[in-house]
């Protein structure tokens, strides 16, 4: 139980990362993705494709 505990958390780490830095890559382009509770918790159970998810919901709904 605890090892999944971890695992989680390690995974939440990991996504404020994997947000952060495509934030400082897309800062140019105005694309920027919120560091919030949603958008982690998304990142960190969908994984990868929740990101492209996420940046395809931007560039069209905005």
């Amino acid at each position: 139980m605890l090892k999944k505990i971890f695992k989680f958390i390690k995974k939440i780490i990991l996504s404020i990362f994997v947000l952060y830095g495509y934030n400082l890559i897309s800062q140019s382009l105005g694309i920027i993705i919120p560091i919030n509770f949603y958008t982690v918790l998304l990142l960190s159970i969908l994984g990868i494709p929740a990101l492209f998810a996420l940046i395809f919901i931007l560039v069209v709904v905005f």
